[in-house]
């Protein structure tokens, strides 16, 4: 009788997992799919207009996406949080929503490509990445996951515009001492390590 009811609670609990397993690849295709709408109507249209609440991502969609941080870079959720992290993940909430926006105005400016990821791994092919974390030579995957988790909520709100922009328009920004390009360029904002600019007559170099 004991073994019939140890089988009978292990066969639940294995079904309960199956169960949970197949409800987070739902909602993780669900945030993958949103992702993808808000992405191109942010290039295409300059994303001015917010998403109608059907079509923006939840938070529990978002955190479904890539949970462990070592899915492969290919969506606008996973190209987007990754970059988030890296970039700025000692720099606290701010600092992360301001790489946010630098992503989403390349997106929606002419003088970039026209996705996330797209915008974040230009330059590669070159050598000379726009955003370092790509090409430094170091594994891309997250590490820290409570990092990681706050960069996937920012990502979600970010793709649902759901954020203001921190940074007044900025398509660049540099941490330390400033860079040659710097002198072309009008600064915005400076958050946290992080000086943020923007052209002078709205065309990107």
């Amino acid at each position: 009788m004991r073994q019939s009811w140890t089988v009978a609670c292990l066969t639940i609990f294995l079904l309960g997992g199956q169960a949970s397993a197949a409800d987070q690849a739902e909602k993780a295709e669900a945030a993958k799919s949103k992702a993808g709408v808000l992405e191109e109507k942010a290039s295409a249209t300059g994303g001015t207009a917010r998403p109608a609440p059907a079509e923006t991502i939840s938070t529990t969609e978002a955190q479904a996406v890539d949970p462990i941080g070592e899915e492969p870079l290919d969506g606008a959720m996973t190209c987007l949080a990754r970059t988030i992290y890296w970039e700025a993940k000692g720099e606290g909430d701010a600092g992360m929503q301001a790489v946010a926006n630098v992503v989403m105005n390349r997106l929606r400016h002419k003088g970039f490509p026209k996705t996330v990821c797209g915008v974040v791994t230009q330059g590669h092919e070159q050598g000379a990445c726009q955003f370092s974390w790509w090409c430094d030579g170091r594994g891309d995957d997250a590490e820290e996951q409570e990092s990681y988790t706050l960069a996937k909520e920012i990502a979600r709100k970010t793709l649902n515009r759901q954020l203001d922009d921190r940074t007044d328009g900025a398509l660049y920004y540099h941490q330390g001492v400033p860079p040659s390009w710097a002198k072309q360029y009008l600064k915005t904002v400076q958050i946290g390590r992080h000086v943020f600019y923007k052209p002078a007559g709205g065309d990107a170099k």
